[in-house]
């Protein structure tokens, strides 16, 4: 067993190595690209209203004692993260309804409070993608395409504030697990970092039990999150997918979402809902 973690271990930090020289390979190839602050400028930046975020539970917009659970998520996994040198969090989940989507969303919210970080979050449940109803807009493109080469990030992805940048779809994918298996995706999103040189990249993916669509692109990724949901993910499914997860990348935690509990120690009481 040992032997066999020591040899995935290696694996992934050939496949972290491999990410970073494309990375570079994509700026070196680029020398007239535009520099970080201009390639987030031509990103349409958007508003999320007070009623957008209340009726769609981002709590972290705004920061404050609702938003403990979400800045506590945060500053862990900027801990550990830092601490390993990974930059690429995957946020998947055992079954659909775990409100992975929406945790997604507010731990980049949570991170993008912290004004000296750039965070990148990309809508990967091609399948059924979300995030454009929870953000409130919708661009003329989708991702997918982006990651086809068919039109610019530009059309898919906009900008909140300086440093968040949230790419979206407009329609579901047609083959997305052929998709997230290409090279070309994996070309397109090193292009990506190397025009906005993000801190952080969260990639939004589609349940795991769901489909075979992670399988093929989570070894690309640093780290995961398994989000649960209370009273209805069973411990079976958790486990087989943490599982799985083990062998495709490193696993960050387990979250318990959309669970009722009152901390009478702390006085908090947290009530997350998708």
């Amino acid at each position: 067993m040992e032997k066999l973690e020591a040899a995935l271990a290696k694996a992934r930090e050939a496949r972290r190595s491999a990410r970073g020289a494309l990375i570079d390979s994509a700026v070196a190839a680029n020398p007239g690209r535009p520099m970080p602050a201009a390639a987030w400028n031509q990103l349409h930046e958007i508003a999320i209203s007070a009623e957008q975020a209340r009726q769609h539970r981002l709590v972290a917009l705004a920061g404050g004692k609702v938003a403990t659970p979400y800045d506590m998520l945060r500053s862990r996994a900027i801990r550990l993260m830092k601490d390993s040198g990974w930059k690429r969090l995957a946020v998947t989940s055992p079954n659909a309804s775990c409100g992975k989507t929406t945790l997604a969303l507010n731990l980049a919210l949570s991170l993008a409070r912290q004004k000296d970080l750039r965070v990148l979050l990309i809508d990967l449940d091609l399948r059924r993608p979300a995030m454009n109803r929870l953000i409130g807009h919708t661009q003329s493109g989708s991702i997918h395409e982006v990651l086809t080469r068919q039109i610019p990030l530009a059309q898919a992805a906009v900008r909140f504030g300086d440093n968040l940048a949230i790419g979206t779809n407009a329609v579901p994918a047609r083959h997305p697990a052929e998709l997230l298996h290409s090279q070309t995706a994996r070309e397109v999103l090193a292009e990506i970092e190397g025009q906005l040189r993000p801190d952080y990249v969260i990639f939004d993916m589609s349940p795991m039990l769901a489909s075979d669509d992670n399988v093929g692109f989570l070894d690309h990724v640093d780290c995961a999150l398994l989000v649960a949901a209370a009273e209805s993910t069973t411990l079976q499914s958790i486990d087989t997918c943490e599982k799985e997860l083990a062998q495709l990348t490193n696993v960050l935690g387990v979250v318990l979402n959309k669970c009722r509990y009152s901390d009478n120690a702390s006085g908090y009481g947290y009530e997350e809902y998708e």
